[in-house]
C-alpha cells in the first residue's frame, strides 16, 4: 500500500456511494485499485462481504435476475503473480496460502485451480475446506497417457471438483485438432467415470485459423467433439474478441458474435470466464483486458442470453499488476451486485 493513500478504505468509500449506477460504481472502485501500488490480503471491501439486507435473487414475478452468489468463482491464473511471492518475514508461508485466504475474505466460495503449487492434491484440499473455498473447476491439458489421465481425475475427485477443463491449443495443421478433438473424447469418457465434466476452454483464434479452405479450428471441435462428453468453458472475453478480429467493428456486433457462440454451440455451456475488454481496437495496445465493470462488453446481455453453472472471473493483465487482489475484489463485486 502507498504511504499517505489508504486504498482499501478509499475502495471501500467509493462502493458505498449512495445512488450509483452499477458501471459507475465499478469504474470507481477499479480507478481506486489502478491508484494503489499494492494490496495486501488485510484488504476487505465492504460490499465484498455480502449484499445486505433485502438483496435477494430475483427469478420471477417481474424481477431482474441475479448471478447466483455461489456461482461465482475465479481463476487463479489471475493471481499468478502474487501467489507465486513469499510471504515477507515468513519463509515457510508462501503467497498461495495468502492469496486464498484474501479470496474467502472477499466472499468467494470456489475457485478454478491453473496447478496445485507444488502440493498433493490432499494437501490443497485440506487448504481450501480450512478456508470455506471449494476447488470446483481446474484448467489442466491433454494428458500424455491413459495413465496420467487417471492420475488428473483422481485428483479432482479429491479436490472435491466438478470439471475439469482444457485450457489451450493451437495449431495451424488440422491433423492436430481432429487428434486433440479424438484425446479429448476418450478422456472425456474416463472423467465421467469420476463423476467429472469435461469440457474446453476457448480462446480467439479457434475463429479465425485457416486449416484449408475456410475451415476454422472451432468448425471442427464443434463438428468432432462429442456432445454426450465434452462441454464448453466459454472465455467471454476472447469469444467477444474473436468477433472483432473476424470484422465486427462495433461493441454490440461483436457481443452478438459472442452470443452466437454460445447460441450456435452443439457442445453445452456450463461456465463461462467472465473478464472485460477496454475498447475495440484490434491490437494490445489499442485494446486488452480489464478489471470487471468497466470495459465495453455488455454481460448483462450475455447473461440474458444463457445462463451458467459457474461464473469465473479472470483478468490475465490485472489492471493494477502490483495489486492483482484489488482486480479479484472488484470482480467479485461486479458480478455479485449485477442485475440483469
Amino acid at each position: 500500500m502507498c504511504f499517505g493513500h489508504d486504498g482499501d478504505a478509499a475502495l471501500e468509500r467509493s462502493l458505498a456511494q449512495k445512488g450509483a449506477s452499477r458501471r459507475g460504481l465499478l469504474r470507481g472502485a477499479a480507478g481506486v485499485a489502478a491508484g494503489a501500488a499494492a494490496v495486501g490480503a488485510t484488504a476487505t471491501p465492504a460490499l465484498a462481504q455480502g449484499r445486505g439486507p433485502g438483496h435477494g435473487h430475483g427469478h420471477g414475478h417481474g424481477r431482474r435476475r441475479e448471478v447466483p452468489h455461489d456461482r461465482i468463482s475465479i481463476q487463479l491464473y489471475t493471481l499468478r503473480s502474487a501467489a507465486d511471492q513469499l510471504v515477507v518475514g515468513d519463509p515457510v508461508k508462501i503467497g498461495y496460502l495468502r492469496v486464498l485466504e484474501a479470496l474467502a475474505r472477499y466472499g468467494y466460495e470456489r475457485v478454478e485451480l491453473a496447478g496445485l503449487y507444488g502440493q498433493t492434491a490432499a494437501a490443497m484440499r485440506a487448504t481450501l475446506d480450512d478456508l470455506g473455498l471449494r476447488a470446483t473447476s481446474s484448467h489442466d491439458g491433454i494428458s500424455a497417457t491413459i495413465g496420467a489421465a487417471h492420475l488428473k481425475f483422481q485428483n479432482a475427485r479429491t479436490l472435491g471438483q466438478r470439471y475439469v477443463n482444457v485450457p489451450y491449443l493451437n495449431s495451424d495443421k488440422l491433423a492436430d485438432w481432429q487428434r486433440w478433438a479424438d484425446q479429448m473424447n476418450e478422456e472425456a469418457r474416463v472423467a465421467r467415470s469420476y463423476g467429472l465434466r469435461y469440457g474446453y476452454h476457448n480462446h480467439a483464434h479457434e475463429f479465425t485459423i485457416d486449416l484449408g479452405g475456410g475451415l476454422t479450428p472451432w468448425e471442427v471441435f464443434m463438428d468432432r467433439l462429442d456432445r454426450r462428453f465434452v462441454h464448453l468453458e466459454v472465455d467471454l472475453y476472447w469469444a467477444f474478441t474473436a468477433g472483432v478480429n473476424t470484422g465486427h467493428t462495433t461493441a454490440e456486433s461483436a457481443l452478438e458474435f459472442a452470443k452466437d457462440v454460445v447460441n450456435d454451440a452443439p457442445l453445452a455451456v456450463r461456465q463461462y470466464h467472465v473478464k472485460d475488454r477496454t475498447a475495440m481496437g484490434t491490437t494490445q495496445a489499442e485494446a486488452d483486458m480489464c478489471d470487471l465493470g468497466v470495459g465495453v462488453i455488455d454481460f448483462p446481455e450475455l447473461f440474458r442470453n444463457h445462463e451458467v453453472e459457474e461464473y469465473i472471473v479472470e483478468n490475465d493483465t490485472p489492471d493494477n499488476p502490483a495489486a492483482p487482489l484489488l482486480s479479484a475484489a472488484v470482480g467479485h463485486l461486479y458480478l455479485d451486485h449485477l442485475e440483469y
